[in-house]
């Protein structure tokens, strides 16, 4: 499947549209404004409905974020500590584990699931704007790796602010 997100440019904390294939609003993911640490409310962009939520951990050396479903942990998206690239990791319960690689500077990386790939991330189409194209493997988690993508995108944003 293949999706678009796009950060809204005018809104009080993070906020995102994700649109299907063919531009219709599937997914909002609404960012608490004026809360300490990330929370975002991942929902479905018709009812409003919560999929999931998605919250950063504080106090960790590492970043991290927690993805909530149903009112618990789903699965944990860490940035790893590489001496020449970045990487991060979506932990998910058993051996179903991502691997998230590439050019996050340049918004191009890829999602693998015991070395094949599943998903992958390109802002190269959108450049003028923070939107990106997300193209998904048929069968993959799309709400797991649409999470991790904003996920991507608030570390990655954060760490240009403060560099």
């Amino acid at each position: 499947m293949r999706y678009q997100m796009r950060q809204k440019f005018f809104a009080f904390g993070d906020d995102f549209m994700i649109k299907d294939q063919h531009g219709d609003d599937v997914y909002l993911v609404d960012g608490k404004a004026f809360s300490w640490g990330d929370k975002l409310s991942f929902q479905d962009a018709d009812t409003r409905d919560e999929i999931a939520f998605i919250a950063q951990k504080m106090w960790s050396f590492k970043p991290k974020y927690e993805i909530h479903r149903a009112g618990r942990v789903f699965a944990e998206v860490v940035k790893e500590f590489t001496w020449f690239n970045s990487k991060f990791t979506l932990d998910v319960p058993g051996p179903n584990d991502y691997e998230i690689t590439g050019s996050f500077w340049k918004h191009e990386y890829s999602f693998s699931r015991r070395g094949k790939t599943v998903a992958s991330v390109s802002k190269k189409m959108f450049a003028m704007t923070d939107t990106y194209g997300i193209d998904i493997v048929s069968g993959e988690d799309d709400v797991a790796i649409l999470a991790t993508a904003v996920v991507v995108d608030l570390v990655c944003h954060d760490q240009k602010n403060n560099a």
